[in-house]
């Protein structure tokens, strides 16, 4: 939840909602919109 709240906390003003999915084996993806804009899969990090 800490990801969440940093977020919230850097774009209050930005956006509208927050919606946080469960993924398995580590998947953390962020999209915007339904686009992919960060994959922790492909850079191996997360942001």
């Amino acid at each position: 939840m800490r990801v969440a709240h940093e977020i919230m906390s850097e774009y209050q003003h930005q956006m509208v909602a927050l919606t946080l999915l469960p993924g398995d084996k580590g998947i953390f993806d962020v999209k915007v919109n339904g686009t992919l804009i960060y994959s922790k899969h492909a850079t191996g990090r997360f942001p």
